[in-house]
């Protein structure tokens, strides 16, 4: 492995690390930026095939889908439509008559950068107002701190990112090593052995992970979570596969040394995001302890 890739990868664990600790608006921000270049890199795939998207008006959006979330998380389901709704009024008031994929790139950038991240912001938002020590809403253990007593968002969230690391070396080990069955297509060096291999990997991170929290049903509740988690990381990397595909390039940018692009990387944890917030949010408190 190339020690720029190895390099890039300690600096990007370096930095979730933080943005995950501290939560808040120092997460929001640093989510926010991640966004930002992601959605650069997405309307880049676009314009390669000729699309017009309303890029900047997504972008902004989005962005506020983020600062919204950390304010409340009812807000910023309403303000998904709502900012639909205005994507939609600026490209029918454009000098160039839109077509139907500017409207509907547009809009899937909103949902792909803005309102599928913004679960991260609700996650990691959980149990954060009254763990709060720092401004902005931040957050710092203190010394001796145990684990179990963390925020429930800064667990969970700690485990979610856990097994999608999991997932995606675990695939990628077994799959160099013994996998020889195509998954798909749309990523001809994925492989079928790999891809369970990284679920499982994902799986045996979050047994334990619900063992340790001591959730409801633990060894059930952490096989579906690693599941959940596992399978949609998979089908989240497949999805930008399929589209630096259709727009015939390689790798969705450069910016990351070894890695490509900001897409490459963070493919894994868009469709994860929701599936995280509602099992804790949703599931775990309906199940008898």
């Amino acid at each position: 492995m190339p020690l720029s890739r190895i390099y890039s990868a300690i600096v990007a664990i370096i930095l979730a690390l933080g943005m995950i600790v501290f939560g808040g608006w120092y997460f929001t921000i640093c989510l926010g930026v991640i966004v930002y270049l992601g959605l650069q890199e997405y309307f880049q795939l676009a314009r390669a095939k000729g699309i017009e998207p309303a890029a900047k008006t997504t972008v902004v959006m989005s962005l506020a889908m983020l600062a919204v979330s950390t304010m409340s998380c009812d807000l910023a389901d309403a303000l998904f439509p709502l900012a639909g709704t205005g994507i939609c009024f600026y490209l029918l008031f454009l000098p160039k008559l839109s077509t139907i994929a500017d409207i509907s790139t547009s809009i899937m950038g909103l949902f792909y950068g803005g309102y599928l991240p913004s679960y991260w912001v609700r996650l990691r938002g959980l149990g954060s107002a009254e763990s709060s020590n720092l401004p902005l809403g931040g957050y710092w253990p203190a010394a001796g701190t145990d684990f179990k007593t963390l925020p429930l968002g800064l667990t969970t969230i700690g485990i979610a990112f856990s097994c999608i690391i999991a997932a995606d070396i675990g695939a990628y080990i077994f799959g160099k090593s013994f996998g020889k069955t195509r998954l798909s297509d749309i990523s001809p060096k994925k492989t079928v052995e790999g891809s369970v291999f990284g679920v499982a990997a994902s799986v045996a991170v979050a047994v334990p992970g619900a063992w340790y929290l001591d959730w409801p049903g633990w060894p059930f509740t952490g096989v579906a979570l690693g599941l959940l988690i596992g399978i949609a990381s998979l089908l989240g990397d497949l999805t930008e596969s399929m589209m630096k595909r259709d727009a015939g390039v390689k790798d969705s940018g450069q910016l990351i040394p070894g890695h490509g692009g900001i897409l490459d990387r963070t493919d894994s944890y868009v469709f994860t995001a929701p599936l995280a917030y509602y099992f804790v949010a949703l599931l775990l408190p309906l199940l008898p302890k």
